[in-house]
């Protein structure tokens, strides 16, 4: 936790280097101390590690907000410096619209009861981790405290806790209590309505090489770095996450598919279907389907050699047709019943095809781009002894001299016609009957899941996990897990509003609403309590509305924060834990 005061910031050439993050409060610069190196033989130079030891004073870039890991490393200074105020351990001015608003929410989703159960007096800590996540859209821990010096907090009393407890209490969460906040999170469902689960994965990268689950795969985004897969279950009736795994980077998305099917058999959902896209298709995984009775939904590329046939069967014949239109989406459907070649003795399935000729027109262009590329690259081989393979073979015909040199190249023009032919062309397959438009709108609720991911990405700032252990890795999984379950319901109560009253403001997104909500204070004026700064907004009212807050709720809130302040001050003495043998990490949390 930084301090109330000013010291001088430490003048050691080499050692003292800044960090500026940009927050949604605007521009904070951290100041970093090395305190060692560790030579990295496989990049054959020493890594630095650093701590926080400050936040520079934005008036005085000497000077800064020093913090307990200052006076760890500059012990010499701790009797040349006095706070200003004995208690002034947070903020005068609190943000506490955020607050509200997340608190709202997870009482109807009773996440402080299942956290409760599982994480005792760290249950606070674990929900203001995950409302840290969403409000400054960033997951380091040594800047956690900066966040809850001007936050109210789920901590017991409002409680200050160091970035060493934060690191700690990631350490101590154990699988049982990981797994045991899932299973409670999906008990209360109606495990006897029909559902859709949209089931969805991604990878992240990892340097760091102690971690179990960190293996070299195939991602999406290959940067040469080891992986690991992160999935998601998502309802898509009621649009909320159910659960989320955690495997090896090696493991492929087609392999792990049956453990999904399992796992959410074993949560007690009866009557489920999955909504998958094109990489979990494999014909193992469609008769394991079948076998647990699961009805689906499968998107399948049209050039593939799985619905090429049937798609080529079909063209010319509703590419046109009024009835096949799908206003919603610009795009022409028609439903045809047929076996998955391969599967002839089994079920027939029902093959939805689409045409959407502004898709069409982009394939064709990033085809002639690729065949494009590929033919200057083969020119400038011309005459070396080289061998093209893969996709160049496949789409040209190649010339070899005697001694094994590149002499030319040509086209293979049935191929790419053929390919050309089939832009535009995508297909969904689904086990029950239905038309083209509710397959279509089916597969489409899965952006959902997507847009999840995004968020999980760029608003709670996991693109980088930033640990440095396997404990931190699931509990900061888990918690990020917490923290899209509360950023998705602010997402769907704030899109149903702005249907509800037919408008479209730029504030109704969920970064934009966080702002103004945190524009909504509460002050501490001299030695008197905590009371609204003003009056709430227009803006604030239309947001806060999306969540049935009213006026009269948000004092109630501000003066319920006020309270537990006054009573707690002298008890909400930050918490001094070092970190133990060996925990001090540069990305620790």
């Amino acid at each position: 936790m930084f301090k109330d005061f000013l010291v001088s910031t430490p003048d050691e050439k080499g050692k003292i280097t800044t960090q500026t993050r940009k927050t949604q409060a605007g521009k904070t610069v951290y100041i970093l101390y090395e305190i060692g190196r560790t030579y990295n033989a496989a990049k054959k130079y020493n890594v630095p590690h650093r701590v926080v030891i400050g936040k520079a004073d934005p008036n005085d870039p000497e000077k800064m907000y020093p913090n307990e890991k200052y006076f760890e490393h500059f012990p010499q200074t701790v009797d040349k410096v006095e706070p200003t105020e004995e208690n002034s351990l947070r903020s005068c001015a609190l943000e506490i619209g955020s607050f509200i608003v997340i608190d709202k929410i997870i009482k109807h989703y009773k996440l402080d009861k299942i956290a409760s159960d599982w994480f005792g007096k760290d249950a606070g800590l674990f929900l203001d981790l995950a409302a840290y996540m969403i409000v400054t859209e960033d997951n380091v821990g040594q800047y956690y405290p900066g966040y809850a010096f001007n936050h109210p907090l789920f901590t017991e009393g409002m409680r200050l806790v160091s970035d060493s407890k934060v690191s700690r209490f990631l350490s101590s969460v154990t699988k049982d209590q990981i797994f045991g906040f899932l299973d409670d999170w999906n008990e209360d469902k109606d495990h006897q309505a029909k559902v859709y689960i949209s089931y969805d994965s991604t990878n992240k990268n990892s340097q760091a090489g102690d971690l179990n689950i960190v293996e070299y795969g195939k991602p999406k985004d290959d940067k040469g770095l080891p992986v690991f897969n992160l999935s998601l279950a998502f309802d898509q009736n009621n649009r909320v996450p159910l659960f989320y795994e955690e495997y090896p980077g090696s493991v492929t998305d087609v392999a792990q598919l049956k453990y999904v099917i399992d796992k959410v058999t074993a949560y007690g959902y009866k009557r489920m279907g999955f909504i998958l896209d094109r990489g979990y298709f494999s014909r193992e995984n469609i008769r394991y389907l079948d076998e647990k009775k699961c009805p689906f939904v499968m998107m399948v590329k049209g050039c593939k050699q799985l619905v090429s046939s049937i798609i080529k069967e079909h063209r010319h014949r509703f590419e046109s047709k009024r009835d096949c239109f799908i206003s919603a989406y610009h795009v022409y459907g028609t439903s045809v019943k047929a076996a998955i070649p391969g599967m002839e003795k089994e079920h027939q399935r029902y093959f939805h095809l689409y045409y959407s000729s502004g898709k069409a027109a982009g394939e064709r262009e990033k085809l002639e781009n690729l065949l494009e590329k590929m033919k200057q690259e083969i020119r400038k081989m011309e005459g070396k002894q080289v061998l093209f393979g893969g996709r160049y073979e496949h789409y040209f015909d190649f010339h070899y001299g005697k001694n094994k040199e590149l002499l030319f190249a040509r086209e293979r023009p049935e191929v790419i016609e053929q390919e050309l032919d089939l832009c535009g062309y995508f297909s969904i397959i689904t086990s029950e009957e239905m038309s083209a438009q509710d397959a279509y709108l089916l597969y489409k609720g899965r952006d959902s899941t997507e847009k999840l991911f995004r968020a999980d990405k760029s608003y709670l700032g996991s693109k980088s996990l930033r640990i440095c252990s396997n404990a931190s890795l699931d509990a900061k999984t888990l918690i990020g897990f917490t923290a899209l379950i509360i950023r998705n319901r602010i997402y769907s109560l704030l899109k149903h509003q702005m249907l509800k009253l037919n408008i479209r403001r730029n504030y109704m997104t969920v970064p934009a609403a966080i702002v103004e909500l945190n524009k909504l204070e509460i002050v501490k004026l001299g030695q008197g309590d905590y009371q609204l700064h003003h009056a709430i907004t227009k803006t604030q009212k239309t947001i806060l509305s999306s969540f049935g807050i009213s006026l009269e709720d948000v004092q109630v809130y501000a003066n319920q924060i006020a309270r537990i302040l006054k009573t707690k001050v002298k008890e909400a003495e930050l918490e001094d834990e070092d970190y133990e043998d060996g925990e001090i990490c540069d990305d620790a949390y």
